[in-house]
């Protein structure tokens, strides 16, 4: 059931969302996408900040293999996610406890920032497998990382390490897995302390 695959904890006003499918390497249903852009839209004006990670190794491989072939990796609830979150008006924050790949790249460019462990690996296999990337994707990837390291990863289909991630400035930090959770809540204080207007203010300036 999707509620066993998408777990959401509320705790003193925070949000933790967790990918909970580490036996398919977190990858991704329709389902569990619309669970949690339902998730992100509800978000916004109920809490200050949103934490998405994780369980297991991999945060996710991207679209379940299946639904892929069955037309999700061109589905528009990609968009739907990646817009929510991009418009909650408090902090996110990608908790990323392992590999990202594919349209889980999505969700993880739409948060305000990305932390990851040591092991993580980025790549975007859409050339290899045929499929054009969600539109808003390359546009917020070449945003951080400029137009031709964007190119590394969706038309040379460049796997790269964590290390080089943040080189690049495609994540924020690297952190070690029995540290992810902690550098991502204390990431999250100043944000929950704060009255909501003072962080949508905030955000939307830097926006």
């Amino acid at each position: 059931m999707v509620e066993d695959e998408i777990r959401l904890s509320i705790d003193d006003g925070l949000w933790v969302v967790t990918l909970n499918r580490p036996e398919k390497a977190n990858s991704l249903t329709r389902a569990m996408l619309e669970k949690l852009a339902s998730i992100a839209e509800d978000a916004a004006g109920k809490t200050n900040a949103l934490i998405l990670t994780g369980e297991g190794k991999v945060f996710s491989a991207g679209a379940d293999l299946e639904a892929a072939k069955a037309g999700l990796a061109t589905d528009p609830v990609w968009e739907r996610l990646s817009g929510a979150l991009v418009a909650f008006p408090g902090l996110s924050i990608a908790a990323l406890n392992g590999t990202l790949a594919g349209g889980a790249f999505g969700m993880a460019l739409a948060c305000d920032l990305r932390i990851a462990v040591p092991e993580a690996r980025f790549f975007y296999p859409v050339m290899k497998l045929g499929f054009l990337p969600q539109p808003s994707d390359p546009v917020r990837m070449k945003v951080l990382i400029g137009p031709a390291r964007a190119k590394m990863i969706l038309m040379a289909g460049q796997k790269i390490s964590a290390d080089d991630a943040l080189q690049w400035g495609l994540i924020d930090a690297i952190v070690p897995h029995d540290s992810l959770m902690a550098k991502a809540l204390a990431l999250c204080a100043d944000a929950l302390a704060a009255d909501q207007r003072h962080v949508a203010g905030i955000k939307a300036l830097v926006s």
